[in-house]
């Protein structure tokens, strides 16, 4: 029996660029990590340190020793090329400033990127690095595989710049990124614990069929792993059910839980509509009041590893100091300020 399957890896999916901190932790704040599809090739080459060749003659003038030394992998070097471009994976792949606009009121504002500023001259545009993931279709007979219709690509730790002339003309104006990536072991499994090998994330690159690709997804998101929660207490009034959990769940409003363990009214698969408390959750449930009881022996509820989108960064106010990575003051200590908000008044 064959251990795989042999389907061919065809077709870029998507792409998600994460952030990293000085040490090499993957960082999951509002906009530390950047997916999406409108890229047009991620492609690496892996760079070998040529051995030492080692000959010596004898007396007579023949060789008597010969020997060469093994060529090693020391990096890949890596050239990434998006549609358009695009401020927000922009700054997130070469630093610089996101720029962004209220395009809403100032009282209710609705804050969108709309451009982006380069690195300062002497700043390392690179500045702590990110992580890049891919996936591409893996495919068998000329249709995507049943059971592991994906390849994933994990390249743990690049620092990338802009490269290639800037023109603009009566074309597409190149967005071509290009470094190096090395190996790095705080990668792990990933910010949603997808990935199932991370002894291999020492090394600079690393690919596995998955089930599984973050395919409809364009822009900064959250992300987390599988999240369990044993379910305590059970209370249904005029049709909206809370579940009390024994410990803080991390749960969020938009969430799909599966709940079991319960009873027959509060089991299956709900959408949560409010966070009550970091133990309760709640869900719409057409059915009888219950007032509130225990749950003996406790339920459970799960919520599987997935995304967060994010609507708005938590704070990106206008400052003549900023904390980018490959800046001179920069501070590993403190968060990482990477906008420029407009002072513009919209409703002026």
């Amino acid at each position: 029996m064959a251990t795989q399957d042999y389907a061919a890896s065809i077709q870029g999916v998507s792409i998600r660029v994460t952030r990293l901190d000085a040490a090499g932790n993957l960082l999951n704040g509002p906009g530390d990590s950047y997916t999406t599809s409108a890229f047009i090739r991620v492609s690496f080459t892996p760079e070998y340190e040529e051995g030492d060749e080692i000959t010596e003659k004898a007396a007579d003038g023949t060789v008597c020793v010969v020997y060469q030394s093994p060529d090693t992998l020391k990096r890949i070097t890596m050239e990434l090329a998006i549609c358009e471009p695009d401020p927000e994976l922009t700054q997130l792949l070469s630093g610089g400033l996101l720029l962004r606009k209220n395009l809403g009121t100032f009282a209710a504002p609705d804050r969108k990127s709309v451009g982006w500023s380069s690195p300062g001259v002497g700043d390392d545009p690179a500045g702590n690095g990110v992580a890049i993931e891919t996936w591409s279709f893996a495919i068998k007979e000329g249709k995507k595989s049943a059971t592991l219709p994906y390849f994933h690509w994990v390249f743990p730790y690049v620092k990338l710049r802009q490269s290639g002339d800037r023109v603009i003309e009566n074309g597409l104006l190149a967005n071509t990124f290009e470094g190096y990536g090395l190996g790095n072991t705080l990668f792990g499994s990933g910010l949603d614990e997808r990935w199932e090998f991370p002894v291999a994330t020492e090394r600079p690159y690393s690919y596995a069929r998955a089930t599984w690709a973050p395919t409809g997804r364009n822009g900064f998101y959250t992300w987390h792993g599988d999240l369990n929660a044993a379910v305590s207490n059970k209370a249904l009034t005029s049709n909206v059910a809370t579940l009390t959990t024994s410990a803080a769940h991390g749960f969020a409003v938009g969430d799909t839980v599966v709940v079991a363990g319960v009873d027959s009214t509060f089991n299956g698969t709900h959408v949560i509509t409010a966070i009550p408390g970091t133990t309760s959750f709640r869900f719409a449930k057409t059915a009888t009041d219950v007032t509130s009881t225990a749950v003996s022996p406790a339920g459970t509820a799960l919520v599987e590893a997935n995304s967060r989108a994010v609507t708005d960064f938590a704070s990106e106010g206008s400052t003549s100091e900023y904390n980018v990575p490959g800046n001179e003051e920069y501070n590993a200590d403190l968060p990482i300020d990477f906008i420029i908000a407009s002072t513009e008044d919209p409703t002026a």
